[in-house]
């Protein structure tokens, strides 16, 4: 099997092939990643899904908003925040990027670079895809930010099973306490805040 990258000229072909590797077969999408490549088709492919996701958000937030009864209540906060993820996305992703680097760098030593852990996430941030869904946010997180990237890690720089498993909760760890905050940021931003007691 080839490595898949997102190509410019065929951007929902080359999307589509990257999202079907990383949900159906992760595994052989990691052992065929080529680490070294091309940055801007990587930021792309994280614009492209931040975008998709954001807009199917704001339709789920709109529908939900005209169920309620609250068109017009947080609704200009709620249609920020996704602009905010969609352009702000490439941006999340380079600074989850720096912790996996520092995980690699510690536990793995000093073959890992940059732009490797940047495109090893960029591509599991395809799961990214699926945080517009309710409830399901939080595991498309840790599937693209933990389960993704101990494969890449593992397979990228042929490392124990256990080794990948330590690297990748290590960089799991910050990356998740900054993806919380910043929705609890958006919340507050919104006003979608729940009632107090």
């Amino acid at each position: 099997m080839r490595s898949i990258e997102f190509d410019t000229k065929r951007p929902v072909a080359s999307a589509a092939e990257i999202l079907r590797g990383i949900f159906f077969a992760p595994r052989s999408f990691y052992l065929n990643f080529r680490a070294e490549g091309p940055l801007r088709e990587a930021i792309l492919f994280v614009l492209l899904v931040s975008a998709v996701s954001g807009v199917l958000s704001a339709m789920v937030n709109l529908v939900y908003a005209a169920i309620s009864g609250t068109l017009g209540v947080g609704l200009l906060g709620v249609m920020a925040v996704n602009v905010a993820f969609t352009v702000l996305g490439p941006l999340v992703v380079g600074v989850f990027s720096g912790a996996y680097l520092l995980s690699v760098r510690t536990f793995i030593g000093p073959e890992g670079t940059y732009p490797q852990v940047y495109r090893m996430l960029a591509y599991a941030w395809g799961a990214a895809v699926l945080f517009w869904i309710p409830g399901l946010n939080a595991f498309a997180f840790t599937y693209a930010t933990l389960v993704l990237m101990l494969l890449g890690i593992r397979y990228v720089y042929r490392t124990s099973f256990l080794t990948a498993l330590v690297t990748a909760l290590v960089g799991y760890v910050p990356s998740s306490i900054l993806f919380i905050l910043l929705i609890r940021l958006g919340v507050f931003v919104t006003g979608l805040e729940p009632p107090g007691p």
